[in-house]
Order: C-alpha cells, then sequence, then structure tokens
C-alpha cells in the first residue's frame, strides 16, 4: 500500500514545552486513521504540522510525497481540513458559502452545483440550504463546514471532532459519509475524536498518543493483542447455578477472574482459549443449564482507558 503520510521521530516545542516528542506513525492510502489522545497529547500540533503550519524542530513527515513545511502550500490545495470550530461566513448562506469556497479552488460553476446539491443532501442540509449560517444549530454548522471541507475533492481529510454538537441522527450521516468517500472513493482521512465509539466504527487504525508520543497504535485487534491480551468470556445461564460452583469454578487451571455479579451471568477472563472448553466440561457435569457463552472483546473505550491508566501509574 501507498503511504500518503509518513512521521518518524517528530519533535516540536512551543517555547520550553515539548509538544510533540518523537511522533512515528503512517496512514495508507484510502484508510481512515484514528488519532486519540487527552487534550494537550499532541494532536492538533501533529495536524498543523503535517500541513505545514508549523515546523518541527526535529524529525522527518512527509504528506502526499511532499514536505510538509517548505511545500505547504501544495499540500493544502490537496488536502481537506475540519477544525473542531467551523469556519464559515455566518452572514452568508449555505450555498453562498460553498460557491466562495469552491471559486476560490478554481471549481467551475458547474461543478459547484454538482458538488455542492450531493454534499448538502448526504449532510441533510438541502433544505436549509438557502438560509443564513448564524440560523443554523452547532451541529448544522459542523456538518456545512465538513462539506466545505470536502467540497475541492481533496485527497486527505484531516477531521477535528467531525461530529461535535450532532444529534445521534446526524452523526450517523457524518459516519456514513466518512465510510463512502474512503472506501469507495479511496480518500484518506485522519480523524481526531474523543468519541471513542465512533471512532471504532469507522477506523481501519487507530493511534493513541500520550504526551507527543505514540503509546499503541494498530488495527482493532492488534491493539486487543497489545493492550487487553486476556481471554473475557461471558456465561449466561437458564437458571441461577448452584452458589458452591462459582468458587469452584474460579479455582480452575486457566481461569484468572470470575464475577457473578448477576444471578444467571458469570464473566471470566481466561489465560488462553483452552481454559473455555474445559470450564464448559465442569459446568455441564455439574448440572448448570448453560443458555450461551460469548467471548467479550475489549472496546476501543477501555483499550484507551486502559492506556491512560497505565500512563498515570508511571507518574506516580
Amino acid at each position: 500500500m501507498t503511504n500518503v503520510i509518513r512521521c518518524q521521530d517528530l519533535a516540536f516545542s512551543y517555547n520550553d514545552y515539548p509538544a510533540l516528542r518523537g511522533l512515528s506513525f503512517s496512514v495508507e492510502k484510502g484508510q481512515v486513521f484514528a488519532l486519540l489522545g487527552p487534550n494537550g497529547a499532541g494532536k492538533t500540533t501533529t495536524i498543523r504540522v503535517l500541513n505545514g503550519l508549523l515546523r518541527p524542530s526535529a524529525g522527518q513527515c512527509t504528506v502526499l510525497g511532499l514536505e510538509p513545511f517548505s511545500q505547504g502550500a501544495a499540500i493544502r490545495q490537496r488536502t481537506g481540513v475540519l477544525t473542531e470550530t467551523p469556519a464559515l461566513y455566518e452572514r452568508l448562506t449555505a450555498w453562498q458559502n460553498l460557491s466562495f469556497f469552491g471559486s476560490l479552488a478554481g471549481m467551475s460553476a458547474a461543478q459547484i452545483e454538482q458538488r455542492g446539491s450531493s454534499y448538502l443532501n448526504a449532510l441533510g442540509l438541502i433544505e436549509r440550504a438557502e438560509n443564513r449560517v448564524e440560523t443554523y444549530s452547532k451541529g448544522m454548522k459542523q456538518r456545512l463546514a465538513l462539506a466545505r471541507a470536502l467540497f475541492h475533492d481533496p485527497e486527505l481529510l484531516f477531521l477535528d471532532e467531525p461530529t461535535s454538537g450532532m444529534d445521534p441522527y446526524a452523526a450517523r450521516q457524518v459516519e456514513e459519509l466518512i465510510y463512502r468517500i474512503s472506501k469507495d472513493e479511496g480518500r484518506s482521512v485522519v480523524l481526531c475524536t474523543h468519541r471513542l465509539f465512533e471512532a471504532e466504527k469507522v477506523c481501519d487504525y487507530v493511534a493513541v498518543m500520550k504526551q507527543g508520543r505514540v503509546a499503541a497504535a494498530g488495527t482493532m485487534a492488534e491493539l486487543r493483542r497489545q493492550v487487553t491480551p486476556e481471554i473475557r468470556v461471558r456465561f449466561e445461564f437458564q437458571q441461577t447455578p448452584a452458589i458452591e460452583l462459582a468458587p469452584q469454578a474460579a479455582a480452575l487451571q486457566g481461569v484468572l477472574s470470575l464475577e457473578n455479579n448477576q444471578p444467571r451471568i458469570w464473566d471470566v477472563v481466561v489465560e488462553a482459549v483452552e481454559a473455555v472448553p474445559v470450564l464448559v466440561g465442569f459446568l455441564a457435569a455439574h448440572g448448570a443449564a448453560i443458555l450461551s457463552v460469548v467471548p467479550q472483546r475489549a472496546t476501543l473505550e477501555e483499550i484507551y482507558l486502559k492506556l491512560q491508566d497505565q500512563e498515570e501509574q508511571v507518574k506516580i
């Protein structure tokens, strides 16, 4: 696959504060790449460096095969950027905003008409296209700003909290649009968000930042192996098992922990998958009426919080 972004050991400081400390990652063509982290982790600084607005003090990076700081204007012609605060002319209508930005990008009237209709329809704004933006809700402004970022047909998108202020239906429209432009159109997306369930749904690859570095990166399957390698299984019973079975099952070889906070449900952590049939056999032999045995995969939120907890423990 082709790298559209490649960063190696990037460093940047605001006066004496190091915002980036040896940051390394790459983004592939057509990939939705989530760049996650708490406030102050360095996400916004990274986006500014990649768009040529800041010059790193060390390290190397390329975006679409170009060097950002010396070739930033060329990069920005081929990228779209959505910030958390929409940059729109509020006294203009949605159509007037898109027409203005389209003309700046050298688009023809026909292109502006075609793309404007397409994106305003996809984002649920077509019925309000002739209204001034100052009458829009925060979520509507964010959707229009996304349309503006996409309007000149960029190869690479940087989206910072793209669903901020949106209701669940509008957020789903944006998620579907991100999926379509990535999978159907082959564009690459760098997504910064605090909505971890959203990132888990739309992203192919995730990098979690802490203090200017990548703490962990990979697909969801790879992150689970890196951060939460234990195997969790939920047992659901038709009837509440005999009270003595829980401590006996917890003592079986390969069982790391067992919680039975609900009468007919056990949440079990095992060392290896081979322990699961042993546990099932034990329960069946002792008359437990097993209704289901379902593996429980760690969510992105659980992985993220575990990484942040590890950082806090290091500080202590």
